[in-house]
């Protein structure tokens, strides 16, 4: 019977579409519902096809993959989405139409608690998870491959639940990717930005063709979600009588400590790893007075960019030539502790409690994977409150950048500058969650555009100055933590507040100019 009717309701769409093409679609339907599969299955392909909704789930991952490095990515994925829904749900559902399969012959547990209405080709979910997913691939291929497999899960999502038909959700993804691919075209991805920040005039530091007198950290557990050569091979090889102190894990402002407090303390320190390993080795690089060598081997490596030392061959040349840069740093303390030296930006709010989710899932899943599991608290977070400059405020973010950094970008989490000596503050007053997640990806310039589509905040405080103070309140009886350079302090954090009675606690940040030398090749190296 129920073989039946889905011919007989296939038949029925209209004439448009190709004979075989509504048998095929018939067919399709008869083997989905045919198919047994457990209530935990039913219930993960409806939620995910719920939190596709009105392009939430995408929204989200927009909010992730800016935030881990890729704001282009991140708009350009959300512009593809928005057109490619307009063309499905607008036009193409009313050139098109056509009856959605009968509920009747959908197995109960499959079903959704809110039936769709609308015409059925194309699917508008395919359309958007297509659309987003190929215009994020244009500007970062790598994420674009591992969001891909939730693109296909969503789409499988509408036939598993009976939401549509095969020639649907085939018609939308190919909408979608067309849609992204002709933006693609008509504006071309702008080429990875490996340039140096600005500022930062080249000086002379210690030079040592073969490593000798450099102690170099190599934390082996950065950057394992992204494939690479094996820097500490390349540094052996170019560096023969560098000390290479080889980190599974740890404190690698310890090793430095360690190695600093012998009888022959090295003369230039090394850090190989990521945003959060180079921080902790040019904490004690400054105190001790001595140049810093950057190799970058992390993730993101916000830092070694910014400071011209990318790729790692770079690096190695300027410590080999004898040449580098100073550079400004900020200092984080909470109440009267002693205080981090902060490379990139510290923040507080939904940032630091997506990667401090992040973390909890990296180790079994990697980075990647695991920023997406974590999407969920950008979903599900709430504001902070908070006091700055004697102004009690509720916000979603704040972001403190080293340096003054793009005007158009809310969460500034690479810098810009080398020098200037300011702090460049971003406020994300609390406003709608969707506005809030659409914040982390859209600056000022592109929100000019989606401003009146609801999808970004009103209210984006910025302002420059040389230190700043901040009161952060408990939520829910717990100190929120707070990120510097990927790492949270949550521990440190929840010590301070408890000092004050849990009513919450005090951090200053300062900035520092000129506090570090670092090793990067000249103006005229890199220019060549």
């Amino acid at each position: 019977m129920g073989a039946l009717s889905s011919l007989r309701v296939a038949a029925r769409r209209r004439a448009i579409m190709p004979r075989w093409v509504r048998r095929g679609d018939a067919a399709a339907a008869r083997a989905g519902h045919r198919r047994r599969t457990g209530p935990g299955v039913d219930r993960f392909w409806r939620w995910l096809s719920g939190f596709a909704d009105d392009g939430v789930l995408w929204s989200t991952i927009a909010g992730v993959v800016a935030v881990t490095g890729k704001p282009r990515a991140a708009v350009r994925g959300i512009a593809s989405l928005l057109v490619a829904s307009l063309l499905a749900n607008v036009i193409g559902k009313q050139l098109f139409g056509g009856q959605r399969p009968l509920l009747a012959d959908v197995p109960v547990g499959r079903r959704l608690a809110k039936q769709p209405h609308t015409p059925s080709f194309p699917s508008g979910h395919s359309a958007s998870a297509a659309a987003f997913v190929t215009g994020v691939g244009i500007e970062s291929p790598k994420t674009g491959a591992a969001i891909a497999p939730l693109a296909l899960g969503v789409a499988y999502s509408r036939l598993h639940t009976g939401a549509h038909w095969l020639s649907d959700v085939i018609g939308g993804l190919a909408l979608g990717t067309g849609v992204a691919l002709l933006g693609g075209r008509l504006v071309p991805p702008r080429p990875r930005d490996e340039t140096a920040a600005r500022g930062g005039a080249d000086r002379r530091l210690p030079a040592s063709p073969d490593g000798e007198g450099a102690f170099i950290v190599v934390n082996r557990s950065s950057g394992t979600s992204v494939v690479r050569p094996d820097p500490a091979r390349m540094l052996a090889e170019r560096l023969p009588r560098a000390e290479l102190h080889l980190l599974e894990g740890g404190d690698p402002g310890e090793a430095v400590r360690v190695a600093l407090a012998r009888a022959d303390p090295p003369p230039i320190l090394g850090v190989c790893g990521g945003d959060g390993s180079v921080a902790a080795v040019a904490h004690e690089a400054r105190l001790a007075g001595l140049p810093l060598l950057v190799v970058p081997s992390g993730t993101f490596n916000h830092f070694a960019k910014a400071a011209g030392a990318s790729p790692a061959s770079a690096a190695v040349d300027a410590l080999q030539r004898g040449e580098g840069v100073r550079v400004d740093v900020a200092e984080l303390s909470f109440d009267d502790d002693d205080p981090i030296t902060v490379l990139n930006t510290a923040s507080v709010g939904v940032y630091p409690e997506f990667v401090t989710e992040r973390e909890r899932h990296e180790r079994r899943w990697g980075k990647w994977l695991a920023g997406l599991m974590a999407a969920r608290v950008l979903r599900d977070s709430e504001p902070v409150t908070i006091v700055i400059g004697g102004r009690r405020a509720n916000v979603w973010t704040l972001f403190v950048g080293v340096g003054a950094n793009d005007p158009d970008i809310a969460a500034p989490l690479g810098r810009r500058r080398l020098d200037g000596g300011v702090l460049d503050v971003r406020v994300l007053h609390a406003d709608t969650r969707a506005r809030a997640v659409a914040s982390l990806a859209f600056g000022r310039r592109t929100s000019g555009i989606l401003r009146g589509l609801g999808m970004v905040p009103r209210r984006i405080e910025s302002f420059t100055t040389t230190s700043l103070e901040v009161i952060v309140k408990p939520r829910e009886d717990q100190p929120p933590g707070f990120a510097h350079d990927g790492e949270v302090a949550t521990a440190t954090a929840a010590a301070a507040a408890a000092a004050h009675g849990n009513r919450g606690y005090r951090t200053a940040i300062t900035i520092e100019p000129g506090a570090l030398d670092v090793y990067r090749p000249a103006v005229a190296h890199a220019t060549r």
